[in-house]
């Protein structure tokens, strides 16, 4: 059994009071005994601008945010799933949503770029969002192996589609990170329904770890952090403000669900996931 955390915050423009607000509530997490801990999606900033991350866009390998997050997985001695930070792409003007997989040596064990970008309007809070503008799609699946079990990785906008996850548990997945920014209006009506609905058709633990507040730039995000086991039990959550969602990872009752209700096993449809 092993103890698992989803940081809960409200990031701003201001990168560097960004980075010291995750490394007051990591603190926290650790002090409660959390051996892997969830960064939220953009927890390094939540720009005025859409463009404001492209700014700061790292070369993969080395930069400030990529320090941090080594040297934070280092000193408080924990595997460290580092929200999304702006690593630089291809394309002009864009950058790649990466979610980067540190252990307590300070390695990079694994990086996950987001798959589906998050080209909406919200015509009832009059919000529109075009991350394909400044974010260039990822293609690959990241499950990898873990002290804690296959851990496998996505981003907010991943939660809506079931046939990504579903590729990841053919992948052995037994955990998900979820670094999140959802919206306030969607993650009323659909965030729980949907961190539980996969948890409870992939049978595997979801650690979701969520903006939640007002940001400076105008927008609000939902929160409600938590921690969602595989028969879709909620295991412990934040549902305002800024903090951390503690809660115990089991594998043997991961295992013990799925040798009982061996749904995984029962399924007659393979689901082909293609990269572009």
């Amino acid at each position: 059994m092993s103890k698992v955390a989803a940081i809960q915050m409200a990031s701003g423009p201001n990168v560097k009071a960004n980075l010291a607000e995750a490394e007051k509530l990591i603190k926290i997490a650790v002090q409660q005994e959390a051996e892997l801990v969830v960064l939220p999606e953009n927890f390094a900033i939540m720009g005025m601008a859409e463009t404001d991350k492209v700014k700061i866009a790292e070369e993969y390998g080395s930069g400030l945010l990529q320090d941090y997050l080594k040297e934070q997985a280092v000193k408080q001695n924990i595997w460290l799933v580092g929200g999304t930070i702006p690593l630089k792409s291809k394309e002009p003007g864009k950058v790649f949503a990466s979610c980067l997989l540190i252990n307590p040596q300070g390695e990079v064990v694994s990086r996950y770029d987001k798959i589906h970008l998050f080209d909406v309007t919200i015509e009832a809070s009059n919000e529109s969002y075009t991350e394909s503008e400044t974010i260039s799609a990822g293609n690959d699946i990241v499950v990898v192996d873990t002290p804690f079990g296959r851990l496998g990785l996505a981003v907010c906008y991943d939660l809506r589609f079931p046939e990504l996850f579903r590729a990841m548990v053919e992948q052995k997945m037994e955990i998900c990170a979820l670094p999140s920014a959802f919206t306030s209006l969607t993650g009323r009506v659909h965030w729980e329904s949907l961190l539980r609905s996969r948890a409870i058709e992939n049978l595997t633990f979801m650690i979701a770890a969520d903006q939640g507040g007002y940001h400076v730039g105008g927008r609000e995000t939902h929160g409600d952090s938590m921690i969602v086991d595989p028969w879709g039990l909620v295991l412990n959550r934040l549902p305002h403000g800024t903090g951390v969602v503690v809660a115990n990872i089991d594998l043997a009752k991961l295992e013990h669900t799925r040798k009982m209700f061996p749904a995984l096993e029962h399924k007659r449809f393979q689901c082909a996931f293609s990269s572009t």
